[in-house]
């Protein structure tokens, strides 16, 4: 195998993790920072349960873990599945606001191509 061959083979990988990990590690802190600004997002049947600034913390600290798992790169197959499940399920319960969720359809595909991308 070449060198390039090689390059390719591990650059795609790392962007989609990268890209991935920086956008869950954006949410965590920003939600932390300003949680009024994330709380509308959160599914109404949810805050019926829980309160939604304390959903919003334990929601956070799995974008932590999500966004942590995928810099090392640990079960990154299994991570990727979760981060596509994630961002799916952001995009269904809140589909009244497309205009701002519709990004997440596209990275909700990117974690799929981590998740089914043969080395």
């Amino acid at each position: 195998m070449n060198w390039q061959t090689l390059q390719k083979k591990h650059v795609t990988p790392l962007f989609l993790r990268l890209g991935l990990a920086t956008m869950f590690l954006y949410a965590a802190i920003s939600s932390f920072v300003s949680p009024r600004d994330w709380v509308g997002y959160l599914p109404s049947f949810m805050t019926d349960i829980i309160q939604a600034e304390t959903l919003l913390k334990f929601f956070s600290v799995y974008e932590l873990a999500l966004a942590g798992l995928l810099l090392s790169g640990v079960y990154v197959r299994y991570v990727a599945l979760l981060c596509a499940a994630t961002l799916a399920g952001i995009t269904a319960f809140n589909f009244g606001l497309l205009q701002i969720s519709f990004r997440d359809i596209g990275l909700t595909f990117a974690a799929l191509a981590l998740a089914f991308y043969k080395e």
